[in-house]
């Protein structure tokens, strides 16, 4: 019962005439010229809210679905690299059943994006990030499925960060540099900001550095997520979960990007 009502509850809220107009009123206020080109999202809340329905794998499921709601919008917004932080290496540590449930939803997902209209209309390359050889083969090969459908796109590009850690990323980095010098490729005093770009999971993005990172249910850190890339990234903060995420609190997170300046220790 409590699960009807708080799920009722906000699909009434969301299709209410006032928030209708709002979110138009919104839309209105952005300036379409200034569209963060890379949001990352912190998609937090999903277990939450599952508790208090009464199923934390119900809670994920309902994460997974507003996934692609949410590209959406920001495919149609023009926004050009979305980067989902939606599995970290710590969430091993989580009770098995729940890291099994998690895992088959992966693949499921990245099966069904792969064949999702919208991906193919806007040309948008699909790609996993993180340690994913500690996925499942089945997870690993539905995401093999997923980059391989998608390769050849350019116009717009889905990152998911998934067996991910921002530090492990950059241990990841400066263990391939190590290799390099050792075998004499490069020299050490070569080393600097834009060789570790190009040996980090976001190298072959056009716009590797998040403008705007979104995290939802409240929570103020980043946990982790693109440490290296954020050193200047916007960060705005949502009470929202994310299954409950609406098109009005992206459009807010935009419309406050926008207002900030960014000097960029200038």
């Amino acid at each position: 019962m409590l699960k009807k009502l708080i799920l009722k509850g906000y699909k009434f809220t969301n299709n209410f005439i006032g928030f209708k107009i709002y979110e138009k009123l919104l839309e209105m206020e952005i300036d379409k010229n200034k569209i963060p080109k890379h949001i990352g999202i912190i998609m937090d809340g999903n277990r939450r809210l599952g508790q208090i329905l009464g199923n934390k794998i119900e809670g994920h499921k309902l994460g997974a679905k507003k996934v692609k709601e949410v590209l959406r919008w920001c495919l149609e917004l023009g926004v050009k690299v979305v980067t989902l932080y939606s599995f970290s290496i710590e969430n091993f540590n989580r009770p098995k059943d729940e890291v099994e449930a998690l895992m088959n939803l992966f693949k499921e997902k990245f099966y069904e994006a792969a064949e999702n209209r919208d991906i193919h209309k806007y040309k948008v390359r699909i790609k996993a990030i993180g340690r994913l050889d500690l996925l499942p083969e089945d997870v690993r090969e539905a995401i093999r499925y997923a980059e391989e459908k998608t390769k050849h796109y350019s116009n717009y590009y889905i990152n998911v960060a998934i067996a991910y850690g921002g530090q492990q990323e950059i241990v990841d980095a400066v263990r391939k540099i190590a290799e390099k010098v050792k075998r004499g490729e490069i020299e050490p005093e070569e080393i600097n900001k834009e060789l570790i770009d190009k040996h980090l999971y976001t190298a072959h993005l056009p716009y590797p550095y998040p403008d705007l990172i979104i995290r939802t249910s409240g929570e103020e850190r980043i946990s982790n997520f693109l440490i290296w890339q954020s050193s200047y990234s916007e960060l705005y903060f949502c009470d929202v979960y994310w299954p409950l995420f609406r098109r009005i609190d992206l459009l807010r997170a935009i419309r406050e990007y926008q207002r900030r300046e960014r000097r960029f220790g200038r």
